[in-house]
């Protein structure tokens, strides 16, 4: 059984879908977690009383504005003050904008970069002192399967990700004789409640069936034809910060239904 008694985590994006799933399978295994994203009060206060279920852990929530970077230094500043470390970052916070490049509003492209990668960045900068000092660390980079692929009118999100394996690669070679491990994990779609509302109007607009809409939404896409089990993706997250998995590092790793072998 996989453990992170006594660790603990900043994971961004951490109060919905994919996010949420790996705050819960962290702190499942016994880590501290702090969350950050948006969502009203009382989702947050249901969401840190079940994390604080699990024996001995201990939940806090952040509302930082991952394009301030002041924000970001405070959240994890009180990260610091509330576990005494930060032992595993997780960056999964993301923004998604759809236009053609010559239509891309570059206040969108901004945001895109500052949410997608500087926060990254920023937070590693951030917490990697402390994991020297300690001699253990995990981070984890939630790309894409847009992480090895392009794709029209998601030039923001495509760029971003492709970058934050970049970042991952550089971090895990600066970090590797510190206990320090630095990997990307690229899910294809995944079933949040963005690709929730996808799917749901497409079957407004088209008059389809739930099954059909499915078929249609996944073509050209994931083999397998339905969506990536986000517990899954938490699953292999909970094992890359586990110390099973101190000899991977660097690595961009697919969970997409073989949509990357095709």
């Amino acid at each position: 059984m996989l453990t992170l008694a006594n660790k603990s985590a900043i994971i961004t994006g951490s109060v919905r879908g994919l996010g949420l799933a790996i705050a819960r399978a962290l702190a499942g295994a016994g880590c501290n977690v702090l969350l950050n994203g948006f969502s009203a009060d009382e989702e947050i206060a249901n969401i840190v009383a079940s994390l604080e279920s699990s024996p001995g852990v201990r939940a806090r929530y952040s509302d930082a504005d991952l394009r301030d970077v002041t924000a970001i230094e405070r959240m994890v500043g009180d990260a610091h003050d509330a576990f005494g470390a930060v032992d595993i970052l997780v960056n999964n916070a993301v923004v998604r904008h759809v236009a053609a490049v010559e239509s891309f509003p570059a206040d969108a492209w901004d945001e895109a970069l500052a949410v997608n990668l500087s926060a990254a960045f920023h937070l590693t900068r951030l917490t990697v002192p402390t994991m020297k000092a300690r001699g253990w660390g995990r981070i984890v980079n939630v790309g894409s399967i847009y992480s090895s692929r392009g794709a029209a009118n998601r030039v923001g999100y495509v760029t971003t990700k492709t970058a934050l394996v970049g970042l991952t690669r550089a971090v895990a070679l600066e970090t590797v004789a510190h206990g320090i491990t630095c990997n990307a994990i690229c899910p294809g779609t995944t079933e949040t409640p963005i690709h929730e509302e996808a799917i749901r109007a497409l079957m407004a607009s088209t008059d389809l069936s739930r099954a059909e809409a499915e078929r249609q939404f996944f073509a050209s896409k994931q083999p397998t034809g339905r969506f990536i089990d986000a517990d899954g993706v938490a699953a292999l997250a909970l094992f890359l910060c586990s110390d099973a998995a101190k000899d991977i590092t660097g690595a961009a790793l697919p969970v997409d239904g073989a949509w990357s072998a095709s």
